[in-house]
């Protein structure tokens, strides 16, 4: 049974602890982005791995809950508590120092509060490419991005977080620091404790540092939007694709004309790539070494593609400025549908060669529900879409509450059905426990549930994400 952070807890953590640790529980600390979530703590910002060891240390003698707190972007709950004794909401916002470069080596190592943008610009800063990259760049830490194990645009070439992390610095639930910043490819001395912590949600330790694997700059982009017939047509052409390309295929995303109307209909605004916005659309991203121009190589596959009845139209992206405009297509179309506001959304992954299926039973499932929109959008490449339920037009997803589990649940067991899984990218959290409990396998439930008694036995750590509190 876990105990609230009383006031004087907090007092005595105040006798320990520099007064710049102590933040206002503000509404960005409690809310998560679509709004769907509310929730309560103290706000503690510790500024070394020290001070974080040291609240969990006090934490863990008076079996108070904590939720680690990284850039607030999650979209499952993991970073709110919404009801239960008060915990401690641990923000590593102060923790953004670039510990080291090693550019021969080809690592960084950064605090776990560093933002992804700021890790990003350091690697440039030497000529080099740290290529985790998705919308929320500007305020996700990285912390919290390897504790979700999270993926975005460029996981086709460069794997998800997990792959882009070589060693890890974390406070464990008895306050015990565990120094695993190896800049080693190789390393079989036990357990992989850093895949353990990886994705765990900070359900089994605090990642306050991370050693990340470094890329070398591809010499150029070559960026390109293709109209393809249907899903079944982008799948082939994904093929092709890599085919011509090999591993200069950084990312494969399939877009819905949806996507499109819903920013034609509330923003933000961008310039249509089509006169005739088509049905199904590809944007294709290569990076390619010195010697091979990006132009030449997306025109020869146009036309094979185009030959082959994959592709209708394309546009190659002529300069910078609009291979940015085609990205801020695929990027605006979350925020377009926060605006519009969805019934259910899901973020979901299935074999490659099931996708073009699951989007077809998937509209005959919904149809079968009630009339709704569907934006269907994702990274083909490694067979994760985002397939989101919204009102017709001039209703809101208000009037469709009583509708929203059976949307998602349908939509989950056909998930499930085909193989797939009904977490992604974006997590547990305690959106998805639920969910964990229905299609998890029992095996691996009952050993994660050993897991966490093993590493966290007074469950003080993110209580009641992943895995339902005791």
């Amino acid at each position: 049974m876990l105990n609230s952070a009383s006031t004087e807890f907090i007092a005595s953590l105040r006798g320990m602890l520099p007064d710049a640790t102590f933040r206002d529980a503000t509404p960005g600390y409690l809310q998560e982005p679509r709004g769907r979530w509310s929730g309560m703590g103290e706000v503690l910002a510790p500024a070394t791995t020290e001070e974080v060891a040291a609240i969990v240390r006090a934490c863990a003698a008076a079996r108070v809950g904590i939720v680690p707190y990284g850039g607030g972007t999650g979209l499952v709950g993991g970073q709110i508590y919404p009801d239960g004794p008060m915990p401690v909401i641990l923000s590593l916002e102060r923790m953004r120092r670039i510990r080291a470069v090693h550019p021969t080596e080809n690592v960084l190592v950064a605090d776990g509060g560093t933002i992804l943008a700021d890790i990003q610009a350091a690697a440039e800063a030497e000529g080099r490419l740290f290529p985790l990259s998705l919308a929320s760049e500007g305020s996700a830490r990285i912390g919290g991005l390897l504790a979700t194990n999270a993926g975005g645009v460029n996981v086709l070439r460069y794997g998800n977080a997990r792959a882009q992390c070589l060693g890890l610095e974390v406070v464990m639930a008895d306050g015990t620091i565990w120094n695993g910043l190896s800049r080693l490819r190789k390393d079989n001395t036990g357990y992989d404790l850093r895949d353990l912590i990886i994705g765990s949600e900070g359900t089994l330790g605090i990642i306050t540092a991370a050693s990340l694997r470094l890329m070398p700059r591809p010499a150029s982009y070559g960026t390109a939007l293709f109209a393809v017939a249907s899903p079944e047509a982008a799948l082939s052409l994904l093929a092709m694709t890599q085919s011509q390309a090999g591993e200069s295929v950084s990312a494969f995303e399939l877009m819905h004309r949806q996507g499109l109307d819903f920013l034609a209909e509330v923003g933000p605004e961008i310039k249509p790539p089509f006169e005739d916005t088509p049905e199904w659309m590809v944007l294709i991203d290569l990076g390619l070494p010195v010697g091979i121009d990006a132009q030449s190589a997306l025109e020869t596959l146009f036309e094979a593609a185009f030959e082959a009845g994959l592709a209708q139209d394309g546009v190659i992206a002529q300069s910078e400025g609009q291979r940015t405009a085609f990205w801020s297509i695929r990027e605006s179309i979350p925020e377009a549908n926060r605006r519009i506001g969805s019934v259910s959304s899901h973020d979901i992954s299935l074999p490659l060669s099931a996708v073009p299926e699951f989007i077809r039973k998937g509209r005959e499932v919904i149809a079968g529900i009630g009339s709704f929109r569907i934006n269907c959008f994702g990274h083909l490449g490694d067979g994760n879409l985002h397939y989101n339920v919204f009102p017709q037009q001039g209703q809101s997803a208000a009037d469709h509450i009583a509708e929203r589990g059976q949307v998602k649940t349908a939509l989950h067991d056909l998930t499930h059905a085909m193989e797939g899984s009904v977490s992604a990218e974006h997590g547990i959290g305690r959106l998805k426990v639920d969910d964990l409990e229905k299609y998890g396998d029992p095996a691996k439930l009952a050993m994660m549930r050993s897991i966490k008694a093993a590493l966290d036995p007074l469950g003080i750590l993110n209580p009641g994400a992943v895995l339902r509190q005791a």
